[in-house]
């Protein structure tokens, strides 16, 4: 399929090809009809993204300082990696579209193939040739409503909050300031409520079109205040919705003089927000935000996951404010028609926006991008590149020793892209096949990493006879299953952690390692040079350890999916479980018993998992303890180990420094390293030449089942839960 996408590095832009996205559950797919371009909000990605490096620090610095704290907490090189992968990485346009639904997913029972429907969502309702969009952000659209009206729902949405956020009642006069699309929208909706709407702007032709639709229009180079007084009869805007887009503070000033004492003040555009504070003072105006489409946004469980919120509690969200747009658009009672300025075929699609950033942009409202009535159907496979061929192979430890090995990688997220992948290119392999859910993340990845071909399913890269290898980087729910089936499928596998969510998926991964592999688990951190440096003097001691690690990790926004048991698992089994690992491999001993405890109470992190205290008891009676923290300040250092055995002690202050005491002190030195190119390199190594897993199946078994009981443990306080 096609799609548009934007490079943010250079702004640039470009239709492309790129595999379909997958059709998920929770979710349709959707083939577009007509997509919108947002005048303000794409325009404003255009000019950012053509800023320079000093001109994008200086529009975000609230992006310099998330730069700088990775620099203070992993060194200039990660984070100089991390800002450059998010610079050059391909991002999608587009939030608001219809078309036709071509595929339901798993668990959708509110529509069918070949319903028409209305879609939203930046990163969903993108413009491209098919969409996969979560069920609460798609909207059936009748059959008296056209496609291309439907289109604009999105819009409507923003405008229909922004109108709910003002509180308007029949009779009462809202002033909008601002009569772009947005603008255009919102006087058309408080038309249709039977509210009195003065639109005001600096174009004439803008005034003239709300005029049209039953506005009184003011332009802003007159006497707004006086005009507004006269139609108020000396009393004032009881509320004032700023529409506005611009950098400068006017609209907020004007608004705070036109409104009433206590009116209401309702920012929908994108204006500063820097309130005057004698006129709002004195007239105790209440000034509001309108979040986007409505209730919902932002909230993963509402937006992905599906979960609705219920009517009695809240009547709008942004899903039935969707719903009522196109209701209005069936019903007549709102015209969006007249608001259609341009129309481009979907090939045109850069020329379009070259358009809107020229003078003919000054004139644009509604912008529509139409495409074929039938989406040409695209092979699942896309080649990159020419593949050099080879005889088919009979197994992985034949091509092992014929020293090629071919990799095909599932899921290419921030961590692969920006770790994984830079590793692998520096040991030679061979990147033959790229699968992700998004198929703009394919093409971005496979055309900077060099990849042959970019799937449509994981079963196309299961089915390779040239990939011997299989990188699995998904979120975390798909692992164990994409790990079985790769496994099962004759291929080798390294699975970011963790291994699995629950002990029946762990179990039917393990069943298939024993069957074939070799597997291994992103449990990195056995890797790094302190860890060997530590480990090899631990040897030479006899009994018991106990063996503290301390990780100050860092809050984790509370709606990210990492903290979804379902999808991520919890920060514990999402992330503790390697430092589990670790505590166990330094321990020399698989653990018997787990017990863990959570941060309780009223202590709004509760429940998050991500304030927990493990500790394990071995097989030999060593002691293994794990403190995992979101609580900490994060410029204390991140991660800090302590080993205690035989007389000795073993310290790693994280992963930059290691000292051992003996007797005498040794001590290691060096950049931080956390063991991700020595993992890899013991893997390929491990492929090519036929040999073991890096880290015996018993020991993943282990450490992966002690995690997942220490997890069950938390609801368990006190109890020791045996963990094998």
């Amino acid at each position: 399929m096609r799609q548009l996408v934007r490079e943010p590095g250079s702004g640039t832009l470009r239709v492309e090809d790129v595999p379909a996205p997958l059709v998920r559950a929770g979710g349709v797919l959707v083939r577009t009809s007509y997509s919108v371009i947002s005048i303000g909000t794409e325009r404003s990605k255009l000019e950012f993204g053509r800023k320079s490096l000093l001109g994008k620090a200086r529009a975000r610095p609230d992006q310099v300082r998330q730069v700088l704290e990775v620099v203070r907490r992993e060194g200039v090189a990660s984070a100089y990696r991390k800002a450059r992968h998010r610079l050059s990485a391909l991002t999608p346009l587009g939030y608001s579209c219809a078309g036709v639904v071509v595929a339901v997913g798993e668990g959708v029972t509110e529509f069918r193939v070949g319903d028409r429907v209305a879609c939203a969502g930046a990163g969903y309702a993108n413009h491209a040739e098919l969409n996969w969009v979560p069920r609460n952000l798609v909207v059936p659209v009748p059959a008296g409503v056209n496609l291309d009206e439907a289109a604009f729902a999105t819009l409507g949405a923003i405008a229909l909050q922004g109108v709910r956020q003002a509180a308007v009642s029949l009779g009462e006069v809202v002033v909008v300031i601002g009569l772009g699309l947005l603008g255009q929208l919102t006087v058309r909706l408080l038309r249709a409520a039977g509210v009195r709407a003065i639109g005001v702007d600096v174009s004439p032709e803008r005034v003239a079109l709300a005029e049209a639709a039953g506005a009184v229009g003011v332009l802003r180079r007159d006497d707004v205040a006086e005009r507004v007084r006269i139609e108020t009869g000396g009393i004032g805007a009881d509320a004032v919705i700023i529409t506005a887009a611009t950098s400068s503070d006017d609209p907020m000033r004007l608004a705070c003089q036109l409104a009433r004492q206590q009116g209401r003040v309702v920012v929908v555009g994108e204006v500063p927000i820097q309130v005057p504070r004698s006129p709002a003072y004195e007239k105790e105006l209440d000034i509001r935000m309108s979040r986007s489409y409505g209730p919902g946004r932002y909230d993963p469980s509402y937006e992905e996951g599906g979960h609705d919120y219920p009517v009695g509690y809240v009547r709008w969200t942004e899903g039935r404010n969707l719903g009522e747009i196109v209701r209005l658009l069936a019903s007549g009672a709102l015209e969006i028609r007249s608001l259609i300025t341009h129309r481009y075929p979907f090939e045109s699609a850069v020329e379009a926006y070259d358009t809107l950033t020229g003078e003919a942009g000054r004139s644009a409202l509604g912008v529509v991008l139409e495409y074929p009535a039938e989406s040409v159907p695209e092979p699942a496979r896309l080649e990159v590149k020419a593949v050099a061929g080879g005889a088919p192979a009979e197994s992985v430890v034949r091509r092992g020793r014929e020293g090629k090995v071919g990799i095909g990688l599932i899921g290419a997220g921030n961590f692969a892209a920006g770790v994984l992948l830079p590793q692998l290119r520096r040991l030679g392999v061979e990147l033959r096949g790229v699968m992700t859910a998004s198929g703009l993340t394919a093409r971005d990845v496979a055309e900077k990493y060099g990849f042959g071909y970019m799937a449509g399913s994981a079963e196309e890269l299961l089915s390779d006879p040239e990939i011997d290898a299989i990188l699995i980087a998904t979120r975390h729910d798909e692992h164990a299953r994409l790990a079985a089936a790769a496994l099962r499928a004759g291929k080798a596998v390294f699975v970011e952690k963790p291994l699995a969510l629950d002990e029946e998926s762990l179990a039917d991964v393990l069943a298939a390692a024993r069957g074939g592999g070799p597997l291994l688990v992103g449990f990195n951190r056995r890797f790094a040079p302190a860890t060997v440096f530590l480990r090899e003097r631990l040897e030479r001691t006899a009994g018991a350890r106990v063996v503290q690690v301390r990780v100050n990790a860092g809050a984790v926004p509370r709606e990210s999916w990492v903290h979804d048991r379902a999808i991520g698992g919890g920060r514990l089994i999402g992330e503790g479980c390697h430092f589990i690992d670790l505590a166990l491999y330094l321990a020399g001993s698989p653990a018997v018993e787990v017990m863990a405890t959570g941060i309780g109470g009223d202590d709004p992190d509760a429940g998050l998992q991500d304030n927990v205290q493990v500790t394990l008891r071995c097989a030999d009676g060593s002691l293994a303890s794990v403190v995992y923290t979101s609580k900490g300040d994060i410029r204390a250092g991140k991660e800090r180990v302590e080993v205690f055995a035989g007389g000795v002690t073993g310290v790693i202050d994280d992963f930059r420094r290691a000292e051992f005491w003996s007797g005498r002190r040794e001590v290691w030195r060096g950049t931080q390293d956390k063991g991700h190119a020595a993992e890899l390199a013991a893997f390929v190594r491990a492929v090519r030449e036929g040999g073991p897993a890096p880290i015996a199946l018993e020991e993943l078994e282990n450490s992966s089942l002690a995690t997942l009981r220490a997890a069950r443990a938390l609801g368990e306080p006190g109890r020791l839960v045996p963990a094998h």
